[in-house]
């Protein structure tokens, strides 16, 4: 059985790989060949191209490596043609993924969605696309089964692949020893796992940094960077900075395991920092023209995953800004900034609040770990592979037909398993 992977996020190259790894312990004959990135090769997957090198953010930088992706997509559909996989798996990259689950479905290959794109949150017209190319949609999301299958696709919860990583991760003991000889209270940066995220975001954490070491001066600051390249480019940003900054390369859990609270880029790290019950102010900084366009397509109240667990109405009418002030803000798990502006005060104002009031750092603390028990759901690597195989072996290679069916104008949507 030979299955294709189209893979272009780090952070999805890291499920991509404990996937594999299950897929193959399960069923010893399974090859996995594709697109994925360097963690999904030591897993045993034959790879294609590295798409992680590609994994780039918005209109005008998809522009500039379009040939890339040009050349890829017919790459992959000459692969297709040439020795039709049994099945394709996508990863997140839902912008390049779409073309791979077009290729597929020309030559009537099933696809299976790891961790179905957000459209919920800011593309909801987009679930045309999704019932028509997407054979199966695995959802990392409780409430997203659930919201699939009401639009009419074939959905299945497997829960989030970011806990089985956090679960199974092994901590460099070394390096924790060292920082626990460090005086000072931790707080780790966390500036995002995309280049253009680190330049984005890392100068406004910065100008956090310069609040909270005045009020603070004993405190001390490590910005976790994903690889040597965006841990030069901290440096770079950092210039001649005298402030109680280090860099670290692929250190971020051990620097979130040891941080007392935490900054932080809007993703899937939200997950890990709940994990590990640590209070986080998020931050995502994007230009203003982007900032109008999410706000006219965004559907939900909060951009960051663990916010929205606490969500009593998901899609609100109404859609503001975080706002610390408001009523209720208290219970947001993550304090959350989707700005164009210096957000930088209110970034250290919840920060200087964690590290001088005792009583406020252990109540949300007591919020996350709440939360944790009602979510941090481990086994979706597992239950994501016994669902691929399952289909696979039950219903053949052929994508099933149809995934929703229409009575006038009301749609019928098959019931849950």
């Amino acid at each position: 059985m030979r299955i294709f992977f189209s893979v272009g996020e780090p952070s999805g190259d890291v499920h991509g790989a404990n996937l594999v790894r299950e897929l193959r312990t399960r069923d010893g004959n399974v090859q996995c060949v594709g697109y994925g990135g360097p963690r999904m090769r030591t897993a045993g997957c034959e790879l294609h191209e590295d798409l992680t090198k590609f994994a780039v953010m918005w209109f005008l930088h998809v522009l500039l490596n379009i040939h890339h992706f040009w050349r890829l997509y017919k790459q992959a559909g000459h692969y297709f043609r040439d020795h039709r996989p049994d099945a394709v798996v996508l990863i997140d990259y839902p912008g390049f993924n779409w073309w791979i689950a077009r290729a597929a479905k020309r030559h009537d290959i099933p696809v299976f969605y790891y961790g179905v794109p957000q459209i919920w949150a800011w593309a909801g017209w987009r679930i045309k696309k999704m019932r028509r190319l997407v054979s199966h949609a695995l959802c990392k999301l409780p409430f997203e089964e659930d919201w699939y299958r009401q639009h009419g696709c074939n959905a299945k919860y497997v829960g989030h692949p970011f806990f089985d990583e956090t679960t199974n991760y092994q901590f460099d003991q070394e390096f924790l020893d060292e920082q626990r000889q460090l005086a000072g209270r931790l707080v780790t940066i966390l500036p995002g796992s995309r280049t253009q995220e680190v330049k984005n975001n890392l100068r406004w954490f910065i100008k956090a940094v310069e609040h909270v070491h005045a009020k603070i001066p004993d405190a001390r600051f490590a910005i976790a960077a994903f690889n040597d390249k965006q841990a030069a480019l901290a440096h770079e940003i950092l210039g001649d900075c005298q402030l109680p900054i280090d860099v670290h390369t692929a250190k971020t859990p051990e620097l979130i395991h040891l941080a007392e609270c935490c900054m932080a880029c809007s993703g899937s790290v939200s997950l890990e920092l709940l994990y590990h019950e640590k209070p986080t102010v998020i931050l995502y900084w994007i230009e203003w023209a982007p900032y109008v366009v999410q706000s006219l397509g965004r559907t939900v109240q909060y951009i960051t995953l663990v916010n929205l667990f606490t969500c009593d109405d998901l899609f609100p009418r109404k859609i503001s800004p975080f706002d610390p002030d408001a009523p209720g803000a208290e219970s947001v798990p993550f304090p959350e900034y989707l700005t164009y502006e210096d957000k930088s005060g209110q970034i250290a104002s919840h920060i200087i609040d964690w590290l001088s009031e005792e009583n406020e750092l252990q109540r949300r603390i007591a919020l996350l770990r709440t939360l944790k028990e009602a979510h941090a759901r481990t086994g979706a690597s597992a239950r994501a592979a016994e669902y691929i195989l399952g289909a696979l072996r039950k219903g053949g290679s052929r994508i099933p037909a149809p995934h929703f069916a229409t009575e006038g104008h009301r749609l019928v949507v098959p019931e849950k398993d």
